[in-house]
């Protein structure tokens, strides 16, 4: 869905308002998904459980908090995960600045085809973000994107459930993957 500029947001706030859906704005189009199924969220719940313990001083996990792009501010995304400053759990704001984010975690829905209902890699890359991991429960497998340069991260590692992310700076330890959950096939 296009709309004008400046309204684009108006219209994702009112949706998300009205009808429960994870909406994003992503490259100025309108993304809507439904709330993701059990797995999805429990395999959030264990990574920020994981994450959380892996912690530097000053930072905190955050689910359902949004990031901005600096180019544009109609542009945001809602990573199942992200990890902030922990002054960003006592701000009035909604969007938070994707340069101060450490980590954006995203896990694949179930039903995420080719276009996804979630930005890629090139869109976090672009905003400025320091590190994005990349789920996916349908296969069990996650790749761990780092150094975002000219929108595309220069780091990129891949793994399957059961080795752990070695997780780069503020970050010191690796991140389990074991006990995973994995979506049943598809009929």
């Amino acid at each position: 869905m296009k709309a004008a500029p400046g309204r684009l947001r108006d219209i994702a706030e009112e949706l998300a308002r009205t009808t429960g859906l994870r909406v994003q704005i992503i490259g100025g189009s309108l993304i809507a998904a439904p709330p993701p199924c059990g797995k999805h969220a429990g395999t959030v719940g264990r990574l920020r459980v994981r994450l959380d313990q892996r912690l530097p001083a000053g930072l905190a996990g955050y689910q359902v908090s949004s990031v901005g792009t600096p180019d544009d501010d109609e542009d945001y995304a809602t990573p199942d995960l992200v990890v902030l400053p922990t002054d960003w759990g006592r701000s009035d704001e909604w969007l938070a600045d994707p340069r101060d984010a450490a980590l954006a975690v995203e896990v694949a829905a179930r039903a995420d085809g080719a276009s996804g209902t979630t930005p890629g890699a090139d869109w976090y890359a672009a905003a400025g973000l320091a590190a994005l991991l990349a789920v996916d429960p349908r296969k069990g497998t996650w790749t761990y994107f780092t150094h975002p340069r000219d929108r595309e991260y220069r780091g990129v590692l891949r793994g399957r459930y059961g080795e752990p992310v070695p997780l780069t700076a503020p970050f010191t330890d690796e991140l389990p993957t074991v006990d995973l959950p994995l979506y049943a096939p598809r009929r």
